[in-house]
């Protein structure tokens, strides 16, 4: 072999091995097949995500389009002893993390009313990953939105009272 084969040998491997370590260093990537983003669509529906992390999806009786789900509602609150939240967008959450850390934070998530924490707790890895990936190929993961306001401060726009929790 010439030197000119064994430095096109040598080149090749060390660029296979800095692919290999680059890959590495990014971690696991989801490979969202079409049957996985069709089976987080219909957990965003069945699931009631929508309800909340779409504006005007509720009370529109579900006609908004599906580009615009889940980008979050600033605008309409959800007020009690707690506070006042707003649902966040999930498309932003979503894109701050890797599939991993989602099912991480999915799995740990505590948050204040009326979100179902307690249920999203008990999804499945394989849901929990169909979840993220449908959310990660909607698109653009637009802006933050209302951010929590304490008990002590009166927030702005409409919202929705809740009660109490019951007593135990």
């Amino acid at each position: 072999m010439t030197s000119r084969g064994r430095i096109a040998i040598a080149v090749c491997a060390l660029c296979v091995a800095m692919g290999v370590v680059a890959a590495q260093a990014e971690g696991p990537r989801s490979k969202a097949s079409s049957a996985d983003v069709a089976r987080g669509r219909y957990l965003v529906v069945i699931g009631g995500c929508n309800d909340c992390h779409t504006a005007g999806y509720a009370p529109s009786g579900g006609h908004v389009p599906e580009d615009r789900w889940l980008l979050g509602d600033g605008v309409l609150g959800f007020k009690g002893p707690w506070g006042t939240t707003y649902a966040p967008n999930l498309r932003r959450v979503a894109a701050s993390m890797n599939e991993s850390d989602w099912i991480v934070f999915a799995r740990k998530l505590k948050a204040r009313p009326p979100m179902p924490w307690f249920t999203l707790n008990q999804w499945n890895e394989s849901d929990l990953r169909a979840l993220y990936r449908y959310v990660r190929q909607m698109g653009p993961p637009g802006d933050a939105v209302t951010p929590f306001v304490p008990p002590d401060q009166a927030p702005k726009g409409p919202v929705v009272q809740w009660p109490a929790p019951p007593q135990k």
